[in-house]
């Protein structure tokens, strides 16, 4: 019973760290007070205030699109580098597999340092400034890729190998049958790849400050992310308080999906229990 009851308010103190600075700053969302802690009155102001700021819409914009563009990017060449791997002979894998954990467990400086020094080697030799959005979708595809290839590579594991070979003997091209057997088998994988793919990019702010030059919504400047954003206006002063409320729809956008994810799953988790009682 003591046991119970300290594990219960160990896990209770600890949702509450977790969760008690969302909680104020979603409160103070509603109010236009400069400092967190004083309170101005209740108003919704902050909100319509967000869409008319513009720099804010424009480091929203920019971060949504690399997030997306590099994780299904990421994603693709994370899940067939899986298949070929697996595939492989178990030398080759296991050199994959050894060459992909390596950036998992590495610090994200070096991987950020080290893409900085081979983009400006490679300008040096063509005699041209490559930092430029390209740099910078390289460097979240770097961060991504290495995490997509461990999300698919259990579920191939898991697959009846079996399954691709009696496709390829009832007549199916190898084409046909990765498509037909083997995506659908490694597709939980292949999600749960992008998500995080997509978070690590959201995220990021280290690899991004170090590889971003010109592009997407910026134009001719220098391509400015949320991160780098907040980054840049703690140097000059106080965060615009329109982030509150912009990590307030962040924050509820994200507790949206998982509920809905979780509703999905026990759906289909009800379904297969039906099935297997008839």
């Amino acid at each position: 019973m003591v046991k119970k009851i300290i594990g219960q308010t160990y896990i209770w103190l600890l949702l509450l760290l977790m969760y008690l600075p969302v909680l104020v700053l979603i409160a103070f969302s509603f109010t236009e007070a400069t400092n967190v802690g004083e309170w101005s009155g209740f108003t919704f102001n902050l909100y319509p205030r967000l869409f008319q700021n513009k720099e804010i819409m424009i480091a929203l914009g920019n971060t949504v699109l690399i997030a997306i563009i590099s994780a299904l990017l990421a994603t693709i060449i994370g899940s067939l580098g899986a298949v070929g791997a697996f595939y492989s002979r178990k030398r080759w894998r296991n050199t994959v597999d050894l060459a992909t954990q390596i950036p998992v467990v590495n610090a994200e400086i070096v991987v950020a340092f080290s893409l900085t020094v081979m983009f400006v080697f490679i300008g040096n030799i063509v005699n041209a400034y490559l930092f430029s959005f390209w740099t910078l979708l390289i460097g979240h595809m770097c961060l991504s890729i290495p995490f997509v290839y461990i999300n698919v590579k259990p579920k191939l594991i898991q697959m009846d190998p079996s399954l691709y070979e009696a496709a390829v003997d009832l007549g199916a091209s190898p084409s046909k049958a990765l498509a037909k057997v083997v995506v659908p088998e490694i597709m939980p994988g292949v999600v749960s790849g992008f998500l995080i793919a997509i978070t690590l990019s959201l995220d990021d702010f280290i690899v991004t400050a170090f590889t971003r030059g010109s592009g997407l919504l910026s134009g001719s400047k220098k391509i400015e992310t949320l991160s780098t954003l907040v980054q840049a206006k703690i140097k000059k002063g106080p965060i615009p308080l329109e982030m509150r409320s912009l990590t307030t729809i962040i924050f509820l956008l994200v507790v949206a999906a998982i509920v809905l994810i979780s509703l999905y799953k026990s759906r289909q988790a009800k379904k297969m229990r039906n099935r297997r009682a008839f």
